[in-house]
């Protein structure tokens, strides 16, 4: 493994650790509160933290165009981010 795919694995794993992390403590407020703004945030950390695993397994275990894991990472951080705008917004 290369210098650059070494750091992007520890990364990634960073960011599935920190992610994962933040999404499980606002779904634990969830719970505590019923917060729609708790759930749509949590739904919001778990989509750009989902994306962030799914480009590291097409980067790194798929046989696929590399390209496509800056695309699906994209995607999902996208998705991710109007979800928790909309989570800033909701009552």
């Amino acid at each position: 493994m290369t210098d650059v795919a070494s750091a992007v694995v520890v990364l990634k794993t960073l960011t599935l650790l920190l992610g994962g992390s933040i999404t499980f403590y606002a779904f634990k407020a969830y719970r505590r509160t019923g917060s729609v703004a708790l759930r749509a945030l949590t739904l919001g950390f778990g989509a750009i933290t989902l994306g962030s695993l799914l480009a590291g397994i097409v980067d790194q275990v798929l046989p696929l165009d590399p390209n496509l894991a800056l695309v699906v990472e994209s995607a999902f951080t996208t998705v991710g981010f109007g979800v928790i705008l909309y989570s800033l917004y909701v009552e």
